[in-house]
């Protein structure tokens, strides 16, 4: 897909079926015409929502020479309806690969906009699920203006009456969540993989942050919404919670307060002010999940390890404690040094006070080095036992 260079502040997108959405205040961070019914629906541990917050600043504005009142011009594919019921077997049990808060996701087969045959995966939205039709426009916007190897490719969408749905590229070997939390143990992934997979999701949080124009917030980074391809190569997904990034001398954008519980930066879920950091403290999460093994949040655990970050807290005072914070598929089978390492620059992002975390460039350089030095086979395993 070719990049759309005409700016991002769209205040229509115009979908295949002729009506047009308006757009505007949702990439610009405010939230209009929230869909109250679902809310009811959310789960208490899972979505974090607050309607208090409205835009402070101008961070979602258009870099100069940008159209205002352009209409978008996405350049994924609009389908049909029907093309995508036939490219799923008519949305079959057996075609069901995934389902999330947006509704379920379906494996087929379609046409590209290049005529090449592909396999795709489609999320269907439930209307009585957790996310709407605003959460529809903006991944069909952001997707359609951010394109990156570490980001997932959107091939085409379709809003067909009150169908809405998305059309990606396949991701084969699924989400990381399921690779950290539902394979058996001789399945699990290894620290060289791990490691790997976390430089690639580093990579693609660089290029929202710094190298998207205008720059992006992720706002919902965590396991489930990493989806790895062949040889567990990892993309950011998700993006209809995403947001424009404050510019210039703004610090941050305030808005109504979503995530996931866990993996939420602290002072955004209490002031609502968004920022560049609110990402960085989501990836210290997703690290530690990493080489933890462990959910961000777990309720079947003692009270005091039922949240990730603060259970770490406590053993990051100590390095003596570190191998005892592995992930014990591991096997005691990773590099202690890299594992000091990564510890050290997941302690940094996950920091309460949000302007001593390190800025995506920084956590690039620290997991490409951390990255480079890997386990070898012929190595011998770090032995976990207390002395």
């Amino acid at each position: 897909m070719k990049k759309n260079h005409q700016g991002c502040c769209f205040p229509f997108l115009r979908l295949p079926s002729g009506k047009d959405i308006k757009t505007q205040g949702l990439i610009k961070g405010t939230d209009k015409n929230k869909n109250s019914s679902n809310n009811k629906k959310q789960n208490r541990y899972d979505k974090i929502e607050d309607d208090g917050g409205s835009v402070s600043n101008n961070g979602g504005s258009c870099s100069s020479g940008s159209t205002v009142g352009a209409t978008t011009k996405a350049t994924a594919k609009t389908f049909t309806f029907q093309e995508l019921a036939s490219a799923t077997k008519n949305f079959r049990e057996e075609s069901v690969v995934g389902e999330g808060g947006f509704g379920r996701v379906y494996k087929g087969y379609c046409f590209a906009s290049d005529g090449e045959q592909v396999e795709v995966a489609v999320k269907h939205l439930d209307r009585n699920g957790l996310q709407g039709n605003k959460e529809f426009v903006v991944e069909v916007l952001m997707l359609s203006l951010c394109q990156h190897p570490n980001l997932v490719n959107m091939v085409g969408y379709c809003a067909d009456g009150d169908e809405l749905l998305l059309v990606y590229e396949f991701m084969p070997l699924g989400s990381l969540e399921y690779h950290l939390h539902d394979v058996l143990p001789n399945e699990a992934l290894d620290w060289n993989t791990r490691m790997k997979i976390a430089l690639g999701v580093a990579k693609g949080l660089e290029y929202l942050h710094d190298k998207a124009n205008p720059p992006v917030i992720h706002r919902d980074l965590k396991a489930s919404n990493i989806l790895l391809g062949p040889d567990y190569y990892p993309k950011l997904s998700d993006f209809g919670l995403a947001k424009l990034g404050p510019v210039g001398e703004i610090s941050h954008i305030t808005t109504r307060v979503v995530g996931t519980h866990g993996y939420c930066a602290p002072e955004y879920a209490s002031t609502g002010r968004l920022t560049f950091k609110s990402d960085i403290y989501s990836f210290g999460v997703l690290l530690l999940e990493l080489i933890t093994g462990r959910k961000a949040i777990d309720f079947t655990l003692p009270a005091e390890e039922n949240t990730l970050v603060e259970w770490a807290r406590l053993l990051l005072k100590d390095p003596r404690k570190f191998p005892h914070m592995v992930d014990p598929q591991l096997q005691g089978r990773y590099p202690t040094s890299g594992l000091n390492r990564a510890l050290a620059l997941a302690a940094l992002c996950v920091q309460q006070v949000a302007i001593k975390r390190p800025p995506v460039r920084e956590v690039v350089i620290a997991l490409s080095r951390i990255a480079s030095q890997t386990y070898g086979s012929t190595s011998s395993p770090v032995s976990t036992k207390q002395t």
